[in-house]
């Protein structure tokens, strides 16, 4: 995956309390969170962008209060996963 370097204001560390790489990983964080709670990208997807596991996704949008967008797709891709893992 390619990058795009984002200008964000610099007291946004500050006022987050964190550093330049915690708030890379923040920034990704939080943009998948909403990338994912409007529909736009999958679970998958998400947790790509955030860069963690799909279960990692999965609880952190539990933990957020966000529900799970899963359609016949998603149940395809695990049903496919399982059996390539069997």
């Amino acid at each position: 995956m390619g990058e795009v370097i984002v200008k964000v204001p610099s007291d946004l560390m500050r006022i987050l309390r964190l550093d330049e790489r915690e708030l890379s990983r923040a920034v990704r964080v939080y943009l998948a969170i909403e990338l994912y709670r409007e529909g736009i990208v999958s679970l998958g997807k998400a947790a790509e962008i955030a860069g963690i596991s799909r279960w990692e996704m999965m609880e952190l949008l539990a933990s957020r209060g966000v529900s799970l967008n899963y359609d016949e797709n998603d149940l395809q891709e695990d049903i496919e996963t399982l059996e390539g893992l069997l």
